[in-house]
């Protein structure tokens, strides 16, 4: 399923906030971190069965409010840290949306079944020649 970055943009929460790592004196002075909230069950983005989907499959992924949570501290920028967790939760929803096909049972093919049963006769054939023959 494609799933529309635009509209998804518009669902999503973003929180900021201050992180560690490399930066220097920049990381106490700017919020590069990024906190992406979103909330399936108030998205228009979803049918009901999809709904019911993702919250079955990303039952952890849900904080105490029942939002999902995308943290991205990667780069010094607070916009590249937006979109890295907007992708994050792109690629989420996409793999979680996905429906394994089902597999279709098949008969035994034509070739396995003609050596099996040639393996069969050449069995029976040496056994035969086993035999004591009585006249």
């Amino acid at each position: 399923m494609n799933i529309n970055r635009d509209i998804l943009q518009k669902e999503v929460f973003y929180k900021t906030s201050r992180s560690g790592g490399k930066g220097g004196q920049n990381v106490n002075k700017v919020s590069p971190k990024v906190e992406l909230l979103f909330s399936v069950n108030d998205s228009v983005l979803f049918t009901d069965d999809e709904k019911v989907l993702l919250n079955d499959k990303l039952q952890s992924r849900f904080n105490k409010d029942g939002l999902i949570q995308v943290i991205c501290d990667e780069d010094r920028s607070q916009y590249m840290n937006k979109q890295k967790a907007l992708e994050r939760l792109v690629g989420l929803l996409t793999i979680s949306l996905h429906k394994p096909k089902v597999r279709k049972k098949k008969g035994i093919s034509k070739a396995a079944k003609a050596i099996r049963l040639e393996n069969k006769r050449l069995n029976s054939a040496k056994k035969e020649s086993r035999r004591a023959k009585f006249d």
